[in-house]
């Protein structure tokens, strides 16, 4: 059977390794590691390894759509096949470049119809003289949906049946990958069309023989948290909601009620953007981790409210940095880019000044420091002295500023005077012209020219009338006649079209500001990056600040400890919330099974720990009064049952699949919330299949143990001694109290177990009939104990015994021999009736 797994792959920073420092030095030992795992060849083996390892290749299929990504690859070394669920990724396609980097596949397949920032980026991938991976495209439509899963359902995958019906290969293949990534499906439809028609591993076989799958692995990269659709929709860290306002519904959604929600308090939607990143890629490396906690640790500080005030206003400054170099290398610039970019810069700069004068032991204030250079203000001074943006905006064009070029100053300036002399042009003109004309003007249109403008007399009817002597008649508008003279020409070659001419100049200037632009276009990208995180983790601050967190301990060992933990959604909407503990050690307690009746707070306490442990995983400070967070490499949920249209399954397999994967995927440091598990089906078989999961990991050796928090209300698993005894298994209630017939929940965590549901209970403060809960109590008391449940909808047992026996008594006594009895008048008024009543009451 084929297995399925999370598999870690190391991390390759954003940033490029400068020198032969150690820590390019192991990352490249790392990458030679994984190269060799691979079937890659090294130039330094011998001639056998060599050949044995050209057999070996990896493809890789990639999509990339409205910056998500999408892939998969098939190494052909242990014909695995390998997908990522779709990710977000940056315009420059950071992530995939890490993965290839990591991956270094033979083959890339991608669709022929791209993004350009995928061209682009394919284009220098093929320039590096080390790396030339073969670039493959297919068609659009053979990365069609429908298309990829109807390939994976007839893969050859040895390890199933073959009579396997195609509903149950699909349940099976539910349970071996994602069907929630469209774009990684996409990718693995063409991936195997692409297998086919290489025959990747099978060259020499018949050609009905196809290419072998014998497992799937989730990939991801290395220090990066395994989380799935599922945990972060029961968790509630996203949530979309429909705008309320109707002129928005069609412009998308906006974020309801969730962690993403409030925490994300971003000036800048770089900001916002890098945030909802972490959030999708939480992660475990502790220099990560640790660079973000010393900034919120001096935002969160009352001292420094004022600088995060200052702050954040200056990041509202912050915008689209990439659109406006981009429009600038089309040369398709409008004023407002220019006011977007001198407003970005400017406050780029200020920010930069101020972090010079906080602590420069905070790492990410001393790159903004020296990272954010003297660029910076050169081009945010040669912006302000260029561009005149009051004009600019007036004439809706680029503007220059005077003392700029002195000859665009001296066509302006002529252009000012134009007025006077063009008075004293017309006045002269008028002295030539005919009797009848009483005044003239002269003016000037651009493109063309200047023009002598008379007024219609009304003599002049036809063209005809029109002509003037010694002038050329060009148009007639609003009962005025526009004509060209000796002089006019004279005036368009000494000036010649002066407002072409400036525009056409302040356009080579434009061009040149845009040049010194983009050759600084590597400074203004840092901005961006640096910015961003700054915004983030500012937001998270003020977040911090408001809800009262407090910074977690984060390690590398397995221990999680919360102590008053709290819920950071819950307690926004309660007006009371009482706070729990957690513990989980090395070696104790890492199993929880929580008891307790229904909304005493079972599932609520299972969420709390999943945020706080996620809150912890991307650097934030968390709902606690203390916590100390080992970290862990997954989380895992079976919280919440959902339906599946495009999958087809039921609602009980599709909770198989989540716990499928809790089981097959979890490690020693994954945290595993089971939430109900078994009441999917009949009473037995749920009790079995989740005891059977519980022992799975008891069973164990304590360092493969993951930390897992189940809560049931199945109470036989304790009953029945279905579990066995060890200091791994411990046993957590919710206080409830009984006030007369009233039940009180108290939802404060304890050792123990609860020893009855309190349905009825429940049932009575749900508003159910009391009649109603009172013969439920009556039916469950009676099979508790094994006495037989009456029926209360016809008579009972003792009453039907007694009327038969009257009957049967009344017949014997009856002398059959007697020639007076009257049997059909016995059977009328006894038999008759009794039959007639019994079948009446039922």
């Amino acid at each position: 059977m084929g297995k399925f797994k999370v598999i870690s792959i190391h991390e390759i920073g954003l940033k490029k390794p400068s020198g032969t420092s150690e820590t390019s030095q192991l990352m490249a030992a790392a990458l030679e590691d994984r190269r060799g795992a691979i079937g890659f060849r090294d130039p330094g083996s011998n001639l056998d390894e060599e050949e044995e390892d050209d057999t070996t290749a990896v493809l890789l299929s990639v999509l990339v759509q409205r910056g998500q990504l999408g892939l998969c690859f098939y190494d052909s070394g242990d014909s695995s096949l390998h997908y990522m669920v779709d990710s977000p990724d940056s315009y420059e396609l950071h992530l995939l470049s890490r993965v290839i980097q990591e991956v270094r596949p033979h083959v890339i397949l991608t669709s022929a119809k791209q993004e350009r920032c995928l061209t682009q980026y394919l284009q220098q991938l093929g320039s590096d003289p080390h790396y030339k991976p073969e670039v493959v495209t297919y068609p659009y439509v053979d990365f069609g949906l429908e298309v990829g899963k109807q390939r994976l359902l007839s893969a050859h995958l040895p390890f199933l049946p073959a009579c396997i019906s195609e509903r149950d290969k699909m349940s099976y293949l539910s349970s071996c990958i994602t069907f929630d990534s469209p774009l990684m499906l996409r990718a693995v439809g063409a991936l195997l069309k692409c297998l086919d028609r290489r025959r990747v591993g099978v060259e020499l076989e018949d050609s009905t023989v196809g290419v072998p799958i014998l497992q799937f692995h989730a990939y991801t990269l290395k220090e990066v948290v395994y989380i799935d659709q599922d945990t972060y929709s029961v968790l509630q860290i996203f949530k979309s909601d429909l705008h309320p306002s109707v002129y928005k519904l069609q412009s998308g959604e906006k974020e309801g009620l969730s962690l993403y929600g409030i925490l994300n308090r971003c000036r800048s939607k770089f900001g916002s953007k890098l945030l909802r990143q972490w959030f999708l890629r939480p992660t475990r490396d502790l220099a990560v981790l640790y660079r973000r906690q010393e900034v919120i640790r001096f935002f969160t500080s009352p001292r420094n409210s004022d600088v995060l005030n200052t702050l954040q206003a200056s990041l509202r400054n912050i915008r689209n940095i990439p659109g406006v170099l981009r429009r600038m290398t089309l040369s398709s610039t409008k004023v407002s880019d220019w006011q977007t970019l001198y407003k970005t810069v400017y406050s780029a700069v200020c920010i930069r000044d101020s972090m010079r004068h906080l602590p420069q032991s905070i790492q990410l204030f001393r790159e903004i420091s020296e990272k954010l250079s003297e660029d910076l203000h050169y081009i945010a001074a040669l912006i302000n002295k260029v561009v005149d943006f009051d004009a600019s905006l007036e004439e809706n064009r680029f503007t220059v500023k005077p003392n700029v070029d002195p000859a665009i100053d001296e066509k302006k300036r002529r252009m000012m005077g134009l007025s006077d002399f063009l008075t004293d042009v017309a006045r002269r003109e008028l002295e030539h012209l005919d009797s009848r004309i009483s005044s003239c003007c002269v003016i000037y249109l651009p493109l063309i020219g200047f023009l002598l403008s008379v007024p219609r007399l009304p003599s002049m009817v036809e063209k005809e009338d029109f002509e003037m002597e010694g002038l050329e008649f060009m148009f007639l508008s609003d009962d005025r006649l526009h004509y060209r003279s000796q002089r006019t020409r004279e005036l368009d070659s000494l000036l010649g079209d002066l407002h072409c001419d400036i525009r056409d100049m302040e356009t080579a200037v434009m061009t040149q500001l845009q040049s010194a632009v983009l050759e600084r276009s590597s400074s203004l990208y840092q901005v961006l990056d640096l910015l961003a995180e700054l915004d983030c983790l500012m937001a998270m601050s003020s977040a911090s600040q408001e809800y009262s967190y407090s910074s977690p301990k984060l390690a590398r060992h397995r221990t999680i400890a919360i102590t008053q933990g709290r819920h950071p959604l819950l307690e926004l909407c309660s007006p009371v919330f009482v706070a729990n503990s957690y513990q989980s050690s090395e070696s104790e307690g890492r199993i929880k099974v929580i008891t307790g009746p229904n909304s005493s707070g079972k599932s609520i306490f299972l969420k709390q720990v999943g945020l706080i442990v996620f809150m912890a995983l991307i650097g934030s400070d968390v709902p606690a009064k203390e916590a100390e967070v080992g970290l862990v490499d997954g989380i895992f949920t079976r919280m919440q049952s959902r339906e599946s249209v495009s999958v087809g399954l039921s609602t009980f397999m599709i909770d198989l699949n989540q716990m499928a994967l809790a089981l097959n995927s979890s490690t020693g440091s994954s945290l595993v919330l089971i939430d109900e598990f078994g009441k999917g089906t009949n009473t037995v078989d749920g009790l079995s299949l989740l005891a059977a999961s519980v022992s799975f990991w008891l069973k164990k050796p304590p360092v493969d143990v993951p930390h897992v928090l189940l809560a049931t209300n199945f109470h036989s698993l304790m009953q029945l001694g279905l579990l066995p005894t060890t200091g791994m298994l411990s046993f957590l209630t919710l206080e409830t109290a009984v006030d007369r017939d009233e039940l009180v929940f108290l939802y404060q965590l304890k050792e123990g177990i609860c020893q009855s549901s309190y349905a009825a209970n429940i049932a009575a403060l749900a508003g159910l009939p009391t009649c109603l809960v009172h013969r439920a109590m009556e039916a469950s008391e009676h099979y508790r104990t094994g006495k037989p449940i009456k029926r209360i909808d016809n008579a009972s047992s003792d009453e039907q015994a007694k009327r038969c026996q009257s009957v049967v008594q009344t017949f014997l006594s009856l002398d059959l021999e007697d020639k007076d009895v009257d049997l059909q008048r016995f059977m009328k008024d006894e038999l008759l009736p009794s039959a007639g009543e019994l079948q009446n009451r039922s």
